[in-house]
């Protein structure tokens, strides 16, 4: 859940113009959003669907606490892509085993949020239904839905977006101004914004009016139109567009007029017939992207009609035309896109070039060759800086959308070899940022016809195939798809995806515990890596072999091949495969009692997730440290540690580790007196484990040997039943609670209660003085700690080091001290503790 602190929580793109007009259809939407839990905006194409909405949404942050969320449909065409779009939008990422859809729906549930979906078109249907799903199932959860045609949903609200306001004057009134109308207004606008110069004399804002009735009061049209009056002038352009739309290629019939509906695309096709050549090719064929970079647009548009070197100026030029709109910078890149209305319209001139099938075929190349880099990169052995070895993983999550298009028009193509490659070359991004499950959604369509088998790239594809299903937890389809993978694999001589493969089957065996059939798989790829130097490869058959052993119970023969799997990777400076083999020598050290190790491991690989961007991973460290320093009696760290990782499970809809956070905090709640609220939080962890199809645990796990007289087991059993009814929610909501109250409350502390052993600190007082006041709300001692800290000016990562906790805790626990006192700055919390003196 959204903590109260914190600001508003959106993912809205950046517009690329500003927002003009519409006051009152956004005081009414805001209203509507009050009542309604779903409003579907509809209208005819560039009628400002997509602009209104996201101005809606911005303004609706203070209405939802746990944010506004933009999911771009584009060219989803099946509800579980629909799913993946809202996972991908409010941060939630799929449970190994679990249908997304479910994932979603129980993240979901407890939240007050608005998503908004855009646009609906091609899966209304689907969209609908999976619509009627959340807000049957989330009763918190608002929709603002965009399509051409609405979205009809039950005890929803249709919203047709009307054209702009044009100078109407009302009965018996005199003529009103035009300046004023929102219509005029937005022309103007996009004319100074090509030309800050631009002006309107007294007897032209008529035409201005003119222009904008001309094109029917539709957003894009008057802003292509206000784009290009600098350039050829007001009344040049009006007689320009009067005679284009009387012309008899404009009109539907003889003496027919054209509909609003129809005006658009005969508006970009007039200023589209004042660009040059080289304008008119490069537009056409930006249509093949979602989104773009200089770079990009450099390679995949160039060739003798428009030279390279030309790109940039071409685009500044239907930039400035507001053909092109500006979407964002990543890595200092801007990056720019068509909206919908325009798209289509150059998806229209690439056809008509004759254009479409070759420059579709270089964009597919372009993306192939991206993601076959970023297979190389991964696995390549020779040392390289980890910012090098990851480019093209963040380039592909740059690109993703338009590889998202490319797969699609691929498919609809039937082009199997093609789609297989790029779904074989996409794994290691499915793997990395935890969403096997798209990924599996694409193989399995490539790999669905008969004729699939014949593809060159059918080997390959088995084995990455096997490797998503690994990683959801489908050991009997790895196995499967895994063993043919390998068969083809030595029957082609590929010696890179035998290894690859002999490796993955070792890791699933020894989580099914075939340990006899694992050790003959790593024995096998350590010996084939070894001899082909394939250090990556040997690197994650050591870490596989120390699994192995660690299961047997050898844990200090375990440590060691862990040791040497991590120099390897060191020393390539792979820090995606030293984090995965850090939490797996901490696990095996924890699990040995070896907590220093333990301890040691969990803190770096901590540190190497937060470089990855990798959430759960993050989320089991932060549980792992939490879990040892409860071992080492430091539970203040212990509650600090597991809240992190619990809250940053549960916003990502990971049941199963929040269940494990669930019962570790509950473990350190019951060695220091909580016993009551321990029972019923583990009562809570255990019927998630049971949803979760994991085995059930007898009451009152894990306290069973707590109590030996038998009143006082009964009374645990009460609590842990109880704490079975809670859902996860009102459980991560308790064990929060009671982590802050752990960290140590005043003297008003629940009876009962008992400090956890504090480790070494920085010197920090530990006791909370009273308020000057008596009115104040009380503070937990840790919150006494940093405040002392703030006031002499800590940061918060100096804070973090100092009480041996991370930045983000450090941060969150600063955020609640200014929500209790009712402050918004560091110096208000300097003031305060120096008002109210220091513990003695």
């Amino acid at each position: 859940m959204a903590p109260l602190t914190a600001p508003a929580r959106h993912n809205l793109p950046r517009p690329g113009t500003g927002f003009v007009g519409r006051e009152r259809d956004l005081s009414d939407l805001l209203r509507l959003l009050d009542t309604r839990r779903s409003v579907s905006l509809c209208g005819s194409e560039g009628i400002g669907k997509t602009r209104l909405a996201l101005r809606v949404a911005e303004q609706a942050t203070v209405s939802f606490p746990d944010g506004v969320w933009f999911a771009e449909l584009g060219d989803a065409s099946c509800a579980s892509e629909v799913y993946v779009r809202i996972a991908e939008a409010v941060g939630v990422i799929e449970e190994p085993g679990r249908p997304l859809s479910a994932t979603v729906l129980a993240a979901l549930r407890p939240r007050r949020l608005l998503l908004v979906l855009d646009p609906c078109d091609r899966a209304a249907d689907e969209v609908a239904g999976v619509c009627e799903t959340l807000l049957e199932t989330c009763p918190g959860v608002a929709l603002l839905l965009t399509g051409r045609e609405p979205v009809h949903l039950t005890g929803g609200t249709v919203w047709r977006v009307p054209p702009m306001a044009m100078p109407v004057a009302a009965r018996g009134a005199p003529p009103p101004d035009p300046a004023g109308a929102e219509a005029v207004r937005l022309f103007t606008d996009r004319a100074r914004a090509r030309d800050p110069r631009f002006s309107v004399s007294s007897h032209e804002w008529g035409t201005v009016a003119e222009l904008c009735d001309l094109v029917g009061g539709v957003p894009m049209g008057i802003e292509v139109l206000g784009a290009s009056a600098p350039g050829m002038g007001l009344d040049a352009l009006a007689a320009g567009l009067r005679e284009h739309l009387a012309s008899p290629t404009a009109r539907p019939g003889p003496g027919q007029a054209v509909a609003r509906s129809d005006v658009l695309p005969l508006v970009l096709a007039f200023v589209h017939k004042d660009l040059t050549g080289p304008e008119q090719a490069l537009l056409a064929r930006l249509s093949v992207f979602r989104g773009w970079d200089l770079e990009l647009a450099e390679q995949v548009c160039a060739d003798s009609e428009v030279p390279e070197a030309d790109i940039l100026d071409l685009l500044s030029s239907l930039l400035n035309r507001c053909l092109v709109t500006v979407c964002g910078e990543v890595e200092g890149r801007v990056r720019y896109r068509l909206t919908g209305a325009v798209l289509r319209f150059a998806q229209g001139l690439l056809s008509a070039r004759g254009e479409e099938a070759d420059f579709h075929e270089r964009l597919r190349d372009r993306m192939l060759r991206l993601v076959e880099g970023l297979s190389r990169r991964v696995g390549v052995s020779e040392p390289m800086p980890w910012a090098d070895r990851d480019l093209d993983r963040q380039r592909i999550r740059t690109e993703y959308e338009t590889l998202r298009s490319v797969l699609h028009r691929v498919h609809g193509q039937g082009a199997l070899e093609a789609g297989l490659s790029l779904c074989a070359g996409l794994t290691s991004h499915w793997m990395s940022y935890h969403n096997a499950f798209e990924g599996e959604l694409w193989m399995d369509r490539f790999m669905e016809p008969d004729e699939a088998a014949k593809a060159p790239s059918w080997a390959h594809a088995l084995v990455c195939r096997a490797q998503l299903a690994r990683v959801r937890r489908d050991d009997d389809r790895a196995l499967e798809l895994g063993e043919q993978g390998l068969r083809l694999s030595r029957e082609a001589g590929d010696e890179l995806f035998v290894r690859v493969c002999l490796n993955m089957l070792a890791l699933v065996e020894v989580r099914t515990r075939s340990c006899d059939r694992a050790a003959v798989r790593v024995e096998e790829a350590l010996r084939l890596c070894r001899d082909s130097g394939d250090l990556f490869g040997e690197a994650i058959a050591l870490g596989t072999r120390a699994a192995l052993v660690a299961q047997q119970g050898d844990l200090t023969v375990a440590d060691q091949y862990f040791n040497a799997a991590l120099t390897l990777l060191r020393g390539m400076d792979h820090r995606w495969g030293v984090g995965v083999m850090l939490m797996g020598q901490a696990v095996a050290a924890e699990a040995g009692g070896d907590l220093v190790t333990a301890d040691r491991s969990f803190r770096e690989a901590l540190d190497t997730q937060r470089v990855i961007g990798s959430v759960p991973d993050e989320a089991r460290c932060l549980a792992g440290i939490g879990r040892v320093a409860h071992a080492q009696g430091r539970s203040e760290q212990a509650y600090d540690y597991l809240s992190e990782g619990l809250g940053l499970s549960h916003a990502a809809g990971q049941r199963a580790d929040a269940a494990r956070a669930l019962t570790a905090i509950a473990r350190v709640a019951f060695d220091g007196g909580e016993k009551e609220r321990a029972c019923r939080i583990a009562g809570a962890a255990a019927a998630v484990r049971e949803q979760l199809g994991r085995d059930p645990e007898r009451a009152p796990w894990p306290f069973g040997d707590a109590e030996r007289l038998r009143r006082r087991k009964r009374q645990l059993i009460g609590w842990w039943e109880h704490g079975r009814e809670m859902d996860l929610s009102e459980a991560v909501q308790e064990a929060e609670r009671l982590a802050e109250e752990g960290n140590g409350h005043g003297p008003t502390r629940g009876k009962g209660t008992s400090r956890g052993t504090r480790g070494a600190r920085s010197g920090a007082s530990t006791a909370a003085p009273a308020a000057a006041n008596g009115a104040q709300p009380s503070l937990t001692r840790r919150e006494w700690e940093i405040a002392r800290l703030v006031s002499a000016g800590k940061s918060n990562p100096e804070i973090a080091r100092a009480l041996f906790i991370t930045p983000s805790t450090a941060a969150r626990h600063v955020a609640n001290i200014n929500r209790k006192m009712g402050f918004n700055s560091r110096s208000q919390i300097t003031d305060w503790v120096e008002r109210n003196g220091t513990a003695s």
